[in-house]
């Protein structure tokens, strides 16, 4: 842990010196102020983890200093232990109606002193640890709150969905929810929450494709104390945090093994032990995994456990494409449309109707998640009347000559590929579309992140595709 920093405000250069020597010799970084406003101004810029103030100094007191200190945004939680000389008449009530925590006598003891210090620096950064804690739990839990209007859609797939969804969120059954990337897992997980009994608790998400392999079991399990290199404080994992309530693992086919195995044993047993614990902790947690790969297809290429896999299947629901609900297409367009209008503080006055249809009549390789980013590019493009965002959606010939003209390359991302339904293949669009967006990227620059965030995929799902698809680098 790094040295605490220790703020010493008096007037007489003996004390300083004295002060400054005690508590080097103690392991702690030492600033110094001669006065109150100079302190004020110190404290502000360095950000002590304590101050050490003298009540008697010229110019301002140590009263009207403390009170100072208390009234700033920057320096009200750094913990102040007065100074003082004045045995007798030391007013301890208006110390701590000034904000102080505690006090020292002159001429002090040094071993009451530091440890005076060491108790308030410890408890500040106890309730800092806790604070930031409660912030990082905050973000994690998702907001359960039904949207009846989230789920978008009365094609009859979207309507097996709702139906599939009304069935199991009122069960602690396990759900593996499967389908590309953009699709709404997470919606579909959320939405499962907040129709459970188990909705008052948290939904924690893990994304296990987005933590590097060795912080996987940390996150799912927590860690003690010196487990590993820099674990310098107890953690508690996802699963702790999600006790009672939900636990949505995103990308969990992205699972290394050793996870996927000690997974299997919660699922098994509902108990685990934290990184370098002894304890063995008993949790219950409702689990929903999602994924874009094909996991019986992971078993059988042996890349994910099978026993895994049945544990996690108990409840599969699979999200169609956008490609194979086109119908849906006009309802999300308008929904996206005046959801970032709103964000945005745009007027809306309704979507051109050569919009609807050319919409309809694309593939959206990133679901939608692509469509909703392309919604929100068009408002800021928009220069009023009923949204047209026809012109960023690129047909296929277009998208060929743009990509066989060098100056193409440079121009933005335009959109995605726009073809008739019937013509040519799905992978044969798909083919195409990746291979547009890797162009207008500009991908032998800015490598395959530039091009995935285009397309709303992680980069290891764009290698993936573009494996499969035979889309190489050239050059």
């Amino acid at each position: 842990m790094d040295a605490a920093t220790v703020l010493i405000v008096d007037d007489e250069p003996w004390n300083v010196d004295l002060l400054e020597q005690e508590l080097g010799a103690a392991g702690y970084r030492t600033v110094v102020a001669s006065g109150g406003e100079q302190a004020i101004v110190v404290a502000a810029d360095a950000q002590p983890d304590l101050v050490l103030l003298d009540v008697m100094m010229t110019g301002i007191d140590g009263y009207e200093t403390c009170r100072r200190l208390k009234a700033g945004d920057a320096t009200r939680a750094i913990p102040v232990i007065f100074l003082t000389a004045l045995k007798e008449t030391f007013e301890k009530t208006r110390a701590f109606a000034a904000g102080a925590v505690d006090y020292v006598t002159k001429p002090f003891e040094t071993e009451e002193l530091l440890a005076r210090v060491g108790v308030h620096i410890a408890l500040r950064r106890e309730i800092e640890a806790h604070r930031r804690s409660k912030a990082t739990i905050r973000l994690m839990v998702e907001d359960t709150r039904a949207d009846d209007d989230a789920m978008i859609g009365d094609s009859s797939a979207m309507r097996r969905v709702r139906e599939q969804l009304a069935q199991v969120a009122v069960t602690d059954s396990t759900v593996l929810i499967q389908g590309e990337t953009g699709t709404g897992k997470e919606l579909v997980a959320r939405a499962i929450h907040a129709r459970s009994t188990r909705r008052d608790r948290p939904l924690i998400r893990l994304n296990c494709a987005a933590l590097p392999r060795e912080l996987v079991e940390s996150e799912l399990f927590g860690h003690e104390k010196g487990a590993f290199t820099g674990a310098i404080q107890q953690r508690r994992g996802r699963f702790e945090l999600a006790d009672g309530g939900t636990l949505f693992l995103d990308e969990v086919g992205d699972l290394p093994a050793d996870a996927q195995a000690k997974l299997l044993r919660v699922l098994q047993e509902r108990e685990f032990e934290r990184l370098g614990g002894t304890r063995t902790l008993h949790v219950d947690v409702r689990v929903i995994a999602a994924t874009n790969r094909d996991l019986h297809a992971e078993v059988v290429a042996g890349r994910f456990r099978a026993d895994l896999y049945f544990r996690l299947n108990v409840f599969p629901i699979a999200l169609p494409p956008l490609r194979e609900r086109r119908d849906d297409v006009p309802r999300l367009l308008a929904h996206f449309a005046q959801r970032t209008a709103r964000k945005l503080g745009r007027r809306f006055d309704g979507i051109a109707p050569a919009f609807v249809e050319r919409a309809r009549a694309c593939d959206w390789p990133g679901n939608i998640r692509e469509l909703e980013n392309l919604v929100e590019r068009a408002l800021i493009l928009s220069n009023g009347g009923p949204l047209d965002g026809s012109e960023l959606l690129v047909p296929v010939a277009d998208a060929s000559d743009a990509t066989a003209d060098p100056t193409a390359l440079a121009a933005p991302f335009a959109g995605p590929v726009c073809v008739p339904p019937g013509r040519d293949t799905l992978e044969d669009v798909e083919r195409a579309h990746i291979r547009d967006v890797l162009e207008r990227t500009r991908w032998r620059i800015e490598g395959e992140l530039g091009a995935a965030r285009a397309l709303g995929l992680n980069p290891s799902t764009l290698r993936g595709r573009m494996r499969k698809l035979d889309i190489r680098r050239s050059g």
